[in-house]
């Protein structure tokens, strides 16, 4: 061949090599243009978190005169930011309010009779109904004491999530009870052999004196009428109820009821 020849062969090689190379490179970004749009659609779309927000809890914490409710109550609401509610306290605030469960109430507390379980179902309902309790939950103190009024608090659809007992012999129970003393300065309970008064503080030591329910013979009578009234009120509660040994320490005691409420967040 010629060298011109071989020129023009050369040229040509060149030119197909060039339309090769510029279709490859359209084809690629053909082929990417192609799935980008498809990769893009079939993305899936993030999912929106589930709500963690639980439900407030519900708790009624019983148990006989000495028990450690009082303790146990502060631990857990301290542990658990919930509304304590005793039926001392509601009454109390229902009467001051003047509400129409209030005033019925005071009818009774002023005559120095016992208020009947239907004003205190009344002041218990319309308390649970506030926006704290809504919000954060509630503990309820030292009720129901009796069968009926299990079932009053079961009608009106007031149920717990957890119905701790406390258990405690009743030798021990009576101990507690009969060595309290209180200082009716400071209102601070001492007992005289598990949280004795400061020995050498004879003006504190004078003035302590003893509540006139708190002998022996006055607190085996709440005790009977305590026990009498137990089994039923367990039973209203078979499902939920936690029973726990009172006669520990109080730390070991908080540390157990918080395993069990924990277990009804979780």
């Amino acid at each position: 061949c010629s060298k011109t020849e071989q020129n023009l062969d050369t040229d040509n090689q060149r030119k197909h090599q060039n339309t090769t190379s510029s279709t490859t490179q359209t084809a690629i970004v053909a082929s990417e243009e192609t799935v980008t749009p498809i990769t893009k659609a079939t993305k899936s779309k993030p999912q929106p978190a589930a709500s963690s927000k639980r439900q407030p809890l519900r708790i009624i914490i019983a148990g006989a005169p000495a028990s450690g409710k009082g303790t146990q109550c502060e631990r857990i609401i301290q542990h658990h930011n919930i509304v304590h509610l005793s039926t001392g306290d509601m009454l109390r605030a229902a009467v001051t309010a003047g509400t129409s469960v209030g005033k019925s109430a005071k009818e009774y507390m002023d005559a120095g009779k016992l208020v009947p379980d239907d004003v205190i179902i009344g002041v218990i309902q319309d308390r649970l109904k506030e926006q704290d309790c809504q919000e954060m939950g509630w503990l309820l103190d030292g009720f129901p004491r009796t069968q009926t009024q299990a079932q009053a608090l079961l009608d009106a659809g007031i149920l717990p999530d957890c119905f701790l007992l406390l258990n405690v012999p009743d030798e021990l129970l009576i101990e507690r009870v009969v060595g309290r003393r209180t200082d009716p300065v400071t209102n601070k309970i001492y007992h005289l052999k598990f949280a004795p008064p400061d020995p050498d503080d004879e003006e504190l030591l004078a003035r302590l004196v003893q509540r006139s329910d708190d002998t022996e013979k006055k607190v085996k009578v709440r005790l009977e009428q305590f026990h009498a009234n137990l089994a039923a009120v367990k039973g209203s509660y078979a499902d939920v109820c936690v029973e726990v040994d009172g006669a520990r320490s109080p730390d070991v005691i908080a540390k157990e009821i918080d395993v069990e409420i924990r277990k009804r967040i979780d």
